[in-house]
């Protein structure tokens, strides 16, 4: 009877160290996965319906022993690369990886252009503009 019991403890000890794992993989895969609602969140953060039936799938397919870059493969099967919270740098994603650095470089050209346009409109005063201001400075000098 001992026996048993010792038998029943250690097996339901397995159980929840494998439960424990189960967790502990899926909860990693939910860190790599983007809730497609809410685009900026993992589908471990997000709290609409469909990041749950995503983290629910990712609990499914681990719990019958898919391995997680298999797991990772339905997903890009399904959702596109887009689901994958760090997608690939590939033909399809060279705008989402190079776009805010293209965004920088098209800022700072622009804004050189315009500094080196507003020097070249700064000129020098005419001759007549000169004369006009030394009169001026003249009767300001004349009035007591």
């Amino acid at each position: 009877m001992v026996k048993w019991i010792a038998a029943l403890l250690m097996a339901l000890s397995l159980s929840v160290h494998a439960d424990e794992d189960l967790d502990k993989r899926a909860a990693a895969l939910e860190e790599e996965l983007r809730c497609l609602v809410c685009q900026n969140q993992t589908i471990a953060d997000s709290h609409a319906g469909l990041a749950a039936d995503l983290r629910r799938e990712v609990r499914e397919q681990l719990a019958q022993g898919k391995s997680e870059q298999e797991v990772l493969d339905f997903m890009v099967q399904r959702y596109g690369d887009f689901v994958l919270y760090r997608p690939p740098v590939k033909s399809t994603t060279w705008l989402l990886w190079f776009g805010p650095l293209l965004l920088l470089v098209a800022g700072a050209a622009l804004l050189v252009s315009r500094l080196r346009s507003a020097r070249r409109e700064t000129s020098a005063p005419s001759e007549e503009e000169l004369q006009r201001a030394r009169a001026l400075l003249d009767n300001d000098k004349e009035q007591p």
